[in-house]
């Protein structure tokens, strides 16, 4: 077996094993949750809703055609779970195991497709790499296990072991960006609990932020005397996560402050709480206290917008990236001031980083746009609702306006492929371009086309 694995390293690229092993993870998903014994009512799942909820379970999205706590039993909660934690520990550190059992050493190629999804590791620490996500997610998952359950137990008047397996739930489901949960609802029961919805969210936010965001935290945090570089992705994530923030805050207070059906019957207090959490829930959580279907509509395309940015790299989160947005913001910037290079905090851009951040970009809204057509046409439902479907599956969020299980099948599978391919788009073919990467031997004379 061990020869089998090493040849299959020596001429299996990167971005294919990665998509390999989660087609692969997916497929045994698919067969776990197809077993009688998976649903409530003993009998074998359709194959496309058992497709359908291993891809969302695998690339931690959170849609779904069944609501999880009435029509799959406590097996099936518990294969979804598995599936959540398996897609969320992420890419990086799946391709690494996969490397170190095929072969003693990391390749060359293997390192540096590590290295492009981890930016702040160094080929040397590429080892340290499985060790340390699973370190941070063992921390906060458990943290918020602890939380949750004495809510439940101690709150909410849930018996301890029910309160447990619910706190394991959904923290697993938070710190993963899944969205998932144990309420046909989701989190709307909660929504003024600031014991539920915060720690919740906290969770997301942290496990969207990315693992080397965390490792550099973390060794600054134990050099706190020395004096603090932050490397140039750090200050980026941060900060912009720190925007995105405050804006969906600020998006939903504004859009949502009179809509009786949302925000409009609460108290000053609770409508902060509930706002805030919804800002959030963009950032690919998933988890929702308010009925996106009563939203109004520029609500909804402000929530479009910020889907699709989506959280940090090399974390729990999808969409395109915060750091591959505000390096188009700074290439936006240094255009219209005349500048011929982008400069960043002190910091040149490369040439390479902002033809890999504009592909990206190019490539996901003409994905988006295709299925938001593809739905169109097969489906009577409205723009606004089949573009945030739409978005929310290839950005790997999991939100809706509860169309989903109404969708017919040829919809069913085109969430399913926008899932698998948001979830290792943006990651597996930036780091395709940077292996590609290769000088011309020879070029052609300029000439520049009439530009707008």
């Amino acid at each position: 077996m061990s020869e089998r694995l090493r040849a299959l390293s020596g001429w299996t690229k990167p971005p294919q094993l990665t998509a390999g092993a989660f087609a692969a993870l997916i497929l045994a998903g698919t067969g776990a949750l197809s077993l009688p014994i998976a649903t409530e009512a003993r009998e074998s799942a359709p194959l496309v809703t058992a497709l359908f909820t291993a891809t969302s379970s695998v690339c931690v999205t959170g849609l779904i055609v069944e609501d999880t706590p009435v029509y799959w039993s406590a097996f099936g909660e518990v294969v979804i779970m598995v599936l959540i934690q398996v897609g969320g520990f992420g890419i990086v550190a799946l391709a690494t195991v996969l490397s170190l059992v095929a072969g003693r050493t990391l390749g060359l190629r293997m390192a540096v497709r590590a290295g492009a999804e981890a930016k702040s590791l160094t080929l040397g620490e590429v080892r340290q790499l499985v060790t340390g996500v699973l370190l941070v997610t063992v921390i906060f998952e458990s943290a918020l296990w602890l939380v949750l359950t004495l809510r439940w137990w101690l709150g909410h008047g849930e018996a301890f072991g029910h309160a447990a397996y619910m706190g394991l739930f959904h923290a697993i489901s938070a710190f993963n960006n899944a969205g998932f949960a144990l309420y046909v609802d989701s989190l709307e029961g909660f929504a003024t609990d600031p014991w539920i919805t915060l720690p919740v969210a906290m969770a997301v936010i942290c496990g969207g932020l990315g693992f080397p965001v965390w490792v550099e935290l973390w060794r600054h945090a134990r050099r706190s005397s020395e004096r603090r570089h932050w490397t140039l992705h750090t200050k980026i994530t941060l900060v912009t996560s720190a925007v995105l923030l405050a804006v969906g805050f600020v998006v939903f207070l504004a859009f949502e402050w009179r809509n009786a059906a949302t925000l409009g019957t609460l108290g000053v207090g609770d409508k902060l709480l509930v706002a805030f959490f919804q800002g959030m829930t963009p950032r690919t959580a998933g988890f929702n206290t308010l009925d996106f279907a009563e939203m109004n509509t520029q609500t909804l395309l402000a929530t479009d917008v910020l889907m699709f940015i989506g959280g940090g790299s090399a974390g729990t989160a999808g969409g395109i990236k915060v750091t591959t947005f505000a390096l188009l913001a700074f290439v936006i910037y240094a255009t219209v001031r005349g500048e011929t290079s982008v400069h960043v905090a002190g910091r040149r851009l490369a040439g390479g980083v902002v033809s890999q951040a504009t592909t990206v970009v190019l490539l996901a809204i003409g994905l988006v746009v295709s299925a938001t057509l593809a739905l169109l046409s097969i489906t009577e439902f409205t723009l606004d609702q089949v573009l945030f479907e739409a978005t929310s599956a290839f950005s790997t969020v999991g939100l809706s306006t509860g169309i989903t299980d109404e969708l017919p099948l040829a919809g069913e599978l085109i969430l399913v492929f926008l899932m698998f391919v948001g979830r290792l788009g943006p990651i597996t073919l930036a780091s395709a371009l940077a292996l590609r990467r290769r000088a011309r031997r020879y070029d052609y004379p300029e000439e520049q086309p009439i530009v707008g």
